[in-house]
Parts: C-alpha cells; structure tokens; sequence
C-alpha cells in the first residue's frame, strides 16, 4: 500500500496498517506468512534490474523498494516488518530487521567501522556488546575507548581526542546500574568531531515507548528486538531504525553478506506484536515503580535503583529531560553482597530467575555471576556493577503478588 495512504495518521494506527497491501495476501486482514526462499521475476529484464539495484549500480528512490531476489535480501514479512516498526520510534523513516540483537548491533558497527579507526562507548554495556568490540572488532584496527555513562564532561572529552572516531555507541540506561546518558549532549559533541562518527544508541531499556533517540541526534537505534518489542520470551530478534535512507541502505547491503536478517515466522511474530508494546510497557513501567519505591529502605538493601529514585541532580535532570516514563527494569543492591543475592534467587516463587528483559512475566538475575561475567574485575569495579547488584524486569503480573514474593524472599535472607 503506498505509504502517502497513511499520511498524517498517528503511530497507534499506523502500526497496524502502514506497509500493508491485503490484496496481495489474498485479502487477509493481517499478513500472512511468506516461506520462500526464491521470487520469481516478470521477465529478463525486471531480473537484471533488481540485481543493478542490489549491487548497488541503480540508486533506489525513498520510498521504493527493489523486487524480491532471494531471502537473504529480504521477503515479504521483513519488508512489512520493517514498514510497520518505523512509526513507533519517533523521528524515524527506515529500518532494518535482523536475527538477534547483536546481530543488529554488529552489522551497524561492520557498515560504519573502518580500520585504524575508535569506537567511544559509554559503561557499563553489555557483555555481548563489550566483547564484540574488544575481542573481535580490535583485531581488525579498531579500538575501542571507554567512558563512564552519564559522565558529559569524560564523554565529550573521550569523542573529541578519540583517533578516527567512526562510531559513538550510548547504552541509556545503562544495563544494569540505569545510569542515564544526555544523548543530545553526545551527538553534539560527535557533530564537532572531524570525522563526523555516527551516534548509535542502544534504546532497548526504554524505547520505542518512554525515548526517542532520533529525536534528540541519535543517528541510529538499536534494538534487541528479543525484549520489549516481542515481550513473550520467545523469539530473538533484533532492528537498527534511521532516519537516513542511505544509512539503513548500506546497513542492508552488510545484512546481505551475512545472511543475518530475521526470518519469515520470527518477522510475522513481531509484526504482531508491535499494536501492543506501548501498552505492555505502560504496565511494566508502572509495576516496576509501585515495586521499586515500597522497597526503598528495606533492611536487607543498601541501595535501590530507579529512576524515579535518583538523588543525583545531573540524573534527575536527564531523566526529566528525555525519558517520558521511568520504565520496567530496576536493580537492587543487597547490602549482605552476592550470598544474599543468590539466597534471595533461590527464594522467589512467582519472578524467574533468567536472563533477558521485557517479556510479560518478571525475570531477575545477577549480572556480575551472568550477563556481565565477560567484564575484567577493574570494569566491573568502575562500572558498579558489585557482587550485591540484582537486576530486575517487571513483567505484568499484579504488582502486588510480586511485591510479597520479594517480601518473603527477603525475609529468608
């Protein structure tokens, strides 16, 4: 359906209808599922001309899209997908699906990465992120340079004397200690860097509901499609959107060589569950504030980590500044350290202690012993990420049924 149907009309509704031609479903209301490996062209001709825009010979106008090839190019359900995914990130026009999160993560770091060059990084960041730059990407030239999240000033000082900057990588909030980064802050400053580096951000915590990456310079954002975006723990998946046609052009083009875009069932999956993120993420945001505040002062915590609970004014005022709502995923630190942690994991009844985020039942885990366990021990020290930290991810349950699991958890402790 031509996009130029859907002019004006809000996100709500443009997810369900946006990229979206019935008629070529045989009058389905939702899209069906296309397992084809092969499309077969009108002619010669039209064969000859979709491979001259593959290969980059013909330039695509906006909008456009080349025939179907082969599905590792793209099919049908990616490209319905990747319609109908771009009006829930604000500021967006294209976007790109891949088969997990780090696969997104690492075909956009491979698109824009050139040897002999730096990525600037905020910390903490996750494991799998981490080490993609450190143990795969340096090999091949490029450096990685971290700094502290939410710290401006050590940001802005490590883009502006980072070597060949291609890449500047925000994780905000920061997985798990939820320290937020200014982005409109670090894309100004990589605006000022000569060699104009693209601002990627990883808005899987917060997005596409409560920030708005785009909005606020971000050239790129990037999703573990596996967590919010689907919500039931059942799928991986992962989506770099732009708002630049040609940036998500030459992300493609990588995608194309290696074979990592996200297949047909995992694509109509998703697609049916983007009407409903907002809505899930409403319901988690707030079972996961009525959490995190009726814990506050408890005798077995030393700290609680919330965003509506920040004491720091700098965190405070950019949380105010970009964040719409405060979320579903806080952390608690156990003031007994990793013995109480794990006694109070063994106790829980009603949260899964797992890892992941987003998914409509609460999971909790203990990143140090799990997702950040790649960390060297100085890493782990500077990015607070301590023996006593216990990350959680509210799921929809009644809050108050979690809230007397943690109770009674603790009270074993």
């Amino acid at each position: 359906m031509p996009e130029n149907d859907h002019a004006g009309v809000r996100p709500r509704t443009a997810v369900l209808t946006r990229g979206f031609d019935p008629s070529l479903s045989v009058g389905s209301a939702r899209p069906a599922v296309f397992r084809s490996s092969t499309y077969v062209f009108e002619s010669p001709e039209a064969a000859e001309h979709a491979f001259a825009i593959t290969t980059g010979k013909i330039k695509l106008p906006p909008g456009e899209r080349a025939a179907l090839i082969y599905s590792r190019f793209s099919h049908p359900n990616a490209e319905i997908l990747e319609d109908q995914i771009v009006p829930i990130e604000a500021g967006a026009t294209d976007a790109a699906v891949f088969n997990s999160g780090m696969a997104a993560i690492m075909t956009a770091f491979f698109t824009f990465a050139r040897p002999d060059s730096s990525i600037v990084y905020t910390t903490p960041l996750y494991g799998g992120t981490t080490g993609l730059i450190h143990t795969f990407m340096e090999p091949f030239g490029v450096h990685g340079i971290a700094a502290p999240a939410g710290d401006a000033a050590a940001i802005d000082e490590a883009i502006r004397t980072a070597h060949n900057c291609c890449i500047v990588l925000l994780e905000t909030p920061a997985n798990p200690t939820l320290i937020m980064t200014d982005i409109e802050r670090a894309a100004e400053a990589a605006s000022k860097n000569p060699s104009k580096p693209v601002v990627m951000v990883d808005n899987t915590f917060l997005g596409p509901a409560f920030q708005h990456p785009l909005q606020l310079g971000a050239d790129i954002v990037l999703y573990s499609a596996t967590k919010y975006l689907g919500g039931f723990s059942d799928m991986l998946g992962g989506v770099a959107i732009t708002k630049s046609h040609e940036m998500i052009q030459r992300i493609r083009s990588r995608r194309i060589m290696f074979g990592n875009i996200l297949q047909p069932d995992e694509c109509w999956m998703l697609d049916s569950r983007l009407p409903t993120v907002s809505l899930r993420m409403n319901r988690q945001s707030k079972n996961a504030q009525r959490l995190a505040e009726a814990l506050v002062g408890h005798k077995h915590l030393s700290n609680v980590i919330y965003p509506t609970l920040f004491q720091d004014a700098e965190q405070k005022r950019i949380y105010a500044k970009q964040c719409e709502f405060p979320g579903g995923i806080f952390s608690l630190e156990f003031a007994g350290g990793k013995p109480a942690a794990f006694e109070f994991l063994r106790r829980i009844r009603i949260a899964k202690n797992a890892v992941s985020l987003g998914g409509v039942e609460t999971l909790v885990c203990h990143p140090r012993s799990t997702t950040h366990s790649g960390m060297s021990a100085h890493e782990l020290a500077e990015s607070g990420v301590t023996d006593g930290l216990v990350r959680f991810s509210a799921g929809i349950e009644d809050w108050r049924d979690l809230l007397a699991d943690f109770e009674q958890a603790l009270a074993g402790i």
